[in-house]
């Protein structure tokens, strides 16, 4: 895997054999990255990475100095690679990982986030309760985004909130919105 663009642009980094993880591709992290950075001002955002599984996300995120990321993840080799991962490219601050699952750090957070990323399993059957739940606890502040990345057989455009969704090969990305309140 490779970060795209930023400050650790070209940096690159692998994931151990039989990681419990499907890393998002670079083809379709660029897809996304190139949406979001014609949609939104990536700097300085409060941003949760839910099932951060590889942190290829998160440190795009971070190399584009996009602000704070809370990677959570339940699988503790995740969060361990995570944390190798960032001392090797030298990320000392604005970075924080939770082993919990998801849902439960959902029910619990107090936080709000400018921009929430979400990619569970493909085969995960409660993408829609996942969305719901985030914006029943209210934790998108005004303007913000959430993004979840899923297979093609997840249909998720009749939820509320929905603007759209893209694909890049088997990756989807449905994009959810908050109104500027």
């Amino acid at each position: 895997m490779r970060i795209i663009s930023g400050k650790f642009k070209a940096r690159r980094f692998s994931v151990p054999k039989a990681f419990p993880s499907r890393p998002t591709t670079d083809f379709a992290k660029e897809g996304l990255f190139n949406i979001l950075e014609n949609q939104l001002d990536l700097y300085d955002l409060r941003i949760l990475d839910l099932c951060s599984g590889t942190g290829n996300i998160s440190f795009e995120f971070l190399s584009r100095e996009a602000g704070n990321v809370i990677a959570v993840d339940q699988n503790s080799r995740c969060l361990r690679h995570i944390s190798e991962t960032a001392k090797q490219l030298g990320i000392t601050s604005g970075l924080t990982t939770i082993k919990e699952d998801i849902v439960h750090f959902i029910e619990r957070t107090e936080e709000t986030f400018d921009l929430i990323f979400a990619d569970p399993p493909y085969a995960y059957s409660k993408h829609a309760e996942l969305v719901q739940a985030i914006y029943q606890r209210n934790l998108l502040n005004p303007g913000a985004w959430l993004i979840v990345e899923h297979g093609r057989d997840t249909k998720l455009n009749e939820l509320p909130n929905f603007e759209f969704v893209r694909s890049y090969g088997n990756v989807y990305f449905s994009f959810f919105t908050k109104d500027n309140q």
